[in-house]
């Protein structure tokens, strides 16, 4: 697994976006948000959902999602959304339990195992994973939005022509 060619990959796939710098980056800070939250196998149909409702790029929401929540990240954004919901919410759940459904997650065959799994999981739990992740997701959401309009207006394609029409 070569990660700089991986890199290079999705950060062609950003730069070749059209549209609205401003839409671009709301799709890829709700990308990140999502991408933060212990929500796995749902992250696609939240980001879509969420960036329909919210009119910004679903495509940007996406790809940001998917740079944010891979297999290296996994276990860091369970950690941290375990406790930073451990902190906040009057529920507690132990670092063994989080190793053992950490390792059910991702040895689930389908995904309608892993649904059944998060199913199985009980309010309580579910408060203290999702509470955290948006805990952790929020900050990174907020500075990606500003970092990825920067981005699409000044490297994507779009955004330099569109800034060369106004200036002429």
């Amino acid at each position: 697994m070569n990660f700089s060619r991986i890199n290079k990959y999705y950060y062609l796939r950003l730069k070749r976006l059209r549209g609205d710098p401003k839409i671009l980056a709301g799709g890829t800070a709700i990308g990140v948000l999502v991408g933060l939250t212990p929500t796995m196998p749902l992250h696609t149909l939240l980001v879509i959902a969420f960036t329909l409702i919210t009119r910004t790029s679903t495509i940007a929401g996406v790809i940001s999602s998917l740079l944010v929540c891979n297999p290296l990240t996994y276990f860091p954004i369970y950690y941290f959304s375990v406790n930073l919901g451990n902190l906040i919410t009057p529920y507690k759940i132990n670092r063994e339990w989080l190793e053992i459904f950490y390792s059910q997650l991702t040895n689930s065959e389908t995904f309608f195992d892993a649904i059944k799994l998060i199913g199985n999981l009980g309010y309580e739990t579910v408060i203290v994973l999702v509470t955290g992740g948006i805990l952790l997701g929020l900050p990174f959401a907020l500075v990606s939005f500003y970092l990825s309009l920067f981005f699409f207006r000044n490297y994507s394609g779009l955004g330099k022509k569109n800034q060369e029409a106004g200036q002429g």
